[in-house]
């Protein structure tokens, strides 16, 4: 890739990477209650049980785990939580949260029953956690007052409140913490009729006229995430308004994806220059993720959290001990034979 081709996640339609603008604009579009969230059907049924008995009790609800890829609705849940129990929800993200400090200010300040939300709580340092501990069992904290020989502790008495942490990457999070949340919420990817229903409400929201086969279509080329079928909805409204008198239809969808990079699969630029960099530069592979990061110019992070789970759920790409590698279907999709060689015919677009 020469340096007019380079391409970061940050460049892609597709990006799950939180911004604080683009999560502003989505909030139109986020559902307030459960029975307006689409999808995670027995989740639905769970949570929605455990908040009713919650309610009625008059308690507030069990600390909440929510574990997911990016995008699957993790902040939506943890409002529709607040909402549902008729609570104050603040929220936050642990990489916000520098110091001891900064964690005691929002705990002495929840109110109770509130709902107290941190994403990305993988990323949370050790004396946070530590902090935390102590929090969620006794709805207390420690504060140490003084320093030297006359420093002393004291314990501060905190409201019942809800702890409600989101991860994507829940192996991250440290046991003695994951153990103390009661609930455990394990979000999926959507099937292409959940994301459908997704696309036709937010087109509603949004008031843009999308045919029934269009939204398939997109529901279909929206990697599993509603984050991403909003987006790429967003992007197809704008062809639509200048190309087609603001009708979405099925030929509106194909132009604006092929426009975009995005193939009939969902997978975009990105998704095929990592497949294609492994054959040819590794004949098909094993390579590490350190050095295939490298290679096509995207963080680690990036790559293990957003590309590799799409491709491998495809059976596009296989994690092996040795490293990543491409499989016959990779092959099929960039028009090449198993010796990386190009075939004549190469329709990865519609």
């Amino acid at each position: 890739m020469n340096d007019d081709e380079k391409y970061t996640s940050e460049d892609s339609p597709v990006s799950v990477t939180f911004q604080a603008q683009d999560e502003k604009n989505e909030n139109i579009l986020r559902p307030q209650y459960l029975e307006d969230f689409q999808g995670q059907k027995q989740l639905k049924e769970n949570l929605s049980i455990f908040i009713k008995a919650a309610r009625d009790r008059g308690e507030s609800l069990d600390h909440t785990f929510l574990v997911g890829p990016p995008g699957l609705g993790k902040t939506t849940l943890a409002s529709i939580i607040a909402n549902e129990m008729h609570s104050e929800i603040r929220m936050t993200s642990a990489p916000a949260l520098d110091k001891p400090k900064d964690l005691a200010g929002i705990l002495t300040n929840v109110t109770e029953n509130s709902i107290f939300f941190i994403d990305e709580i993988h990323r949370l340092k050790p004396a946070l956690e530590e902090m935390l501990y102590i929090a969620m069992e006794d709805f207390e904290i420690d504060w140490v007052i003084g320093q030297g020989p006359s420093a002393r502790t004291m314990r501060i008495p905190l409201p019942k409140f809800t702890l409600v942490g989101a991860t994507t990457k829940a192996g991250a999070v440290s046991t003695p913490l994951s153990e103390r949340f009661g609930i455990n919420c394990h979000l999926e990817y959507y099937d292409d009729a959940e994301l459908k229903n997704i696309i036709l409400r937010s087109a509603t929201i949004l008031k843009c006229h999308i045919e029934d086969d269009a939204a398939s279509l997109l529901a279909h080329c929206s990697r599993g995430t509603p984050r991403i079928a909003n987006r790429l909805l967003k992007r197809l409204r704008d062809f639509a308004d200048i190309l087609n008198d603001s009708l979405i239809t099925t030929d509106i969808v194909k132009h604006g994806l092929t426009k975009l990079g995005i193939d009939n699969n969902g997978l975009e630029r990105q998704d095929r220059n990592i497949l294609k960099t492994i054959i040819d530069f590794y004949d098909g592979g094993p390579v590490g993720a350190d050095t295939l990061s490298i290679s096509v110019g995207e963080a680690v992070e990036t790559l293990e959290d957003f590309y590799e789970p799409y491709l491998i759920q495809q059976g596009y790409l296989k994690r092996t001990p040795r490293g990543r590698c491409v499989t016959l279907k990779a092959y099929e999709l960039l028009g090449m034979n198993a010796e990386g060689k190009k075939n004549a015919d190469q329709g990865i677009l519609f």
